[in-house]
């Protein structure tokens, strides 16, 4: 799959509670849930960036070959790993200002 491809297959993938479809009637309802999708998507593309170059450090750290050919081919735009679905509960830090 293209790099076009995988990040379309997140998007739709973080739209399924609304069936793929924005049904927004206003043009501003729209922006929003666009700009919010785009902002999902951002911030798992982030963290996956982050934690597979930390994966490659740790191999690296410990010996193991991590050959730029084969790191060619690893994406940050994967999502199973990550739970789309289902009820978030984070918990108030003390003393934590909003």
């Amino acid at each position: 799959m293209n790099k076009g491809e995988a990040h379309h297959a997140l998007k739709n993938a973080l739209r399924i509670g609304r069936q793929g479809e924005i049904r927004d009637r206003t043009a501003e309802g729209q922006h929003y849930r666009m700009a919010g999708l785009n902002l999902l998507a951002a911030i798992i593309i982030y963290w996956n960036t982050k934690h597979l170059g930390q994966a490659v450090a740790a191999r690296q750290r410990a010996g193991l070959n991590c050959a730029p050919n084969l790191l060619a081919h690893i994406s940050p735009l994967g999502w199973a790993h990550i739970l789309l679905t289902g009820e978030y509960r984070w918990r108030r830090q003390t003393g934590a200002s909003l």
